[in-house]
């Protein structure tokens, strides 16, 4: 549209014509963009220039945000190439990260070459499951059995209902939990190459409106925070939610030594002291270093749900001195990631998956959100490795002086 329509836009908003939310029906998605960011410049007396300085069609944003006025744009950079041998990738990969905190790129690539140096992370995701936990009223703890009881027994029914809403997801499995009378019910379900979260939604309603009609039980929340999404919660650290995945790597004295300039035993200590009985003194569900760093960044460039950071951080770091060297893993228990919906299909966030060789649905289905997953957790395995040899060697505040940080 001309700048003269985008003005006439911008009046009939003044007029009370259109309201802000509704200016998509009325010209493209660019347009509504460029007149709701003036309208907002206008008020708010600033200038929004960079903001609407995008390099993508809008309407490409269209299921992923609303009243848009432009983009927020993250610096973008890599680390590696890293080797990952996992289950679902194996091979040398660039790990694109998006972030505003200097150091990170460079504490995760001096990570990523030591384990390469090392011959590579072994990654395996070793759970995979999409929860959503509706809570129901009942009567009294009777029929809070008694409801338990005819879930255990209709468990094929549930399924059946469910899976009646997606051409993809498979419900695993339904655990209740009773609280007097609350009857939680903990939904578990393959929902492939996409994150799920909207498919195990929309598949519970379907089967919780199956238990209404056949129980006395009353559906009081699709959600009951038994899930848990986005909140830090044992249960997810426990039972695990989305990918459950761990990468680990032997490195050898020698490289220890050279390359971090420490020891295994140093390192060893760091990680005790500080990840383990640090973490456990402070009643954290996270017993490591900075792992919500590596997936956040990773988790932007590759357009999976930022809010989901919170369970993707439940990891736990080990560190072990062995003869031959210094074994490390970490093992995340909540990492939500998806290749497909969402914000995979915003451009920049598809090249960052294009770029682990990831992108869309995998063949067999699932494999590529495993790919990713195993990514994740092999580039939080790097910066954990960088960050505790830093605490090691007394080195971490120097490093962030020396990159003006």
């Amino acid at each position: 549209m001309t700048d003269d329509s985008v003005a006439a836009l911008v009046d009939r908003v003044r007029d009370g014509d259109i309201r802000l939310h509704e200016l998509e029906a009325h010209a493209n998605a660019d347009a509504a963009a460029d007149a709701r960011r003036r309208i907002v410049e206008s008020d708010a007396g600033v200038d929004l220039d960079a903001v609407g300085s995008y390099g993508f069609p809008a309407e490409r944003a269209d299921a992923n945000i609303e009243n848009m006025i432009g983009a927020a744009q993250v610096p973008m950079g890599v680390a590696g190439p890293v080797t990952v041998n996992g289950g679902a990738v194996d091979g040398a990969r660039y790990l694109p990260m998006a972030t505003t905190e200097g150091a990170l790129l460079a504490s995760v690539n001096r990570g990523c070459s030591v384990v390469d140096a090392a011959g590579g992370a072994t990654a395996r995701v070793t759970k995979s499951g999409m929860t959503r936990a509706p809570v129901f009223r009942v009567g009294d703890v009777a029929e809070a059995e008694a409801l338990v009881e005819w879930v255990r027994d209709n468990e094929g029914g549930l399924r059946e209902a469910a899976e009646a809403t997606t051409s993809h997801g498979e419900l695993l499995d339904v655990t209740p939990y009773v609280v007097g009378d609350s009857v939680f019910l903990r939904f578990r379900y393959d929902t492939k190459d996409a994150m799920g979260m909207n498919m195990a939604t929309i598949a519970t309603r379907a089967a919780a409106e199956a238990i209404e009609e056949a129980t006395t039980a009353s559906l009081i929340a699709l959600s009951g925070n038994l899930c848990t999404d986005k909140k830090p919660a044992a249960i997810n650290a426990v039972e695990g939610r989305g990918r459950s995945v761990t990468a680990d790597v032997t490195i050898p004295r020698e490289v220890v030594e050279s390359r971090l300039h420490t020891t295994p035993e140093a390192i060893a200590e760091v990680n005790r002291r500080k990840n383990l009985v640090g973490s456990a003194k402070a009643g954290s569900l996270g017993f490591n270093a900075h792992v919500a760093n590596v997936v956040a960044a990773m988790f932007l460039a590759t357009g999976q749900d930022a809010a989901q950071v919170v369970e993707g951080s439940n990891a736990i770091t080990t560190a072990e001195a062995r003869d031959d060297g210094l074994y490390v893993s970490v093992s995340l228990a909540s990492l939500e990631v998806g290749t497909v919906g969402g914000g995979t299909k915003l451009p920049t966030q598809g090249e960052g998956l294009d770029l682990l060789g990831v992108g869309g649905g995998g063949d067999p289905p699932g494999s590529n959100a495993d790919a990713l997953a195993e990514c994740i957790a092999a580039g939080a395995l790097a910066g954990e490795l960088s960050l505790l040899a830093a605490l090691g060697s007394r080195h971490l505040s120097s490093a962030h002086e020396s990159l003006g940080r």
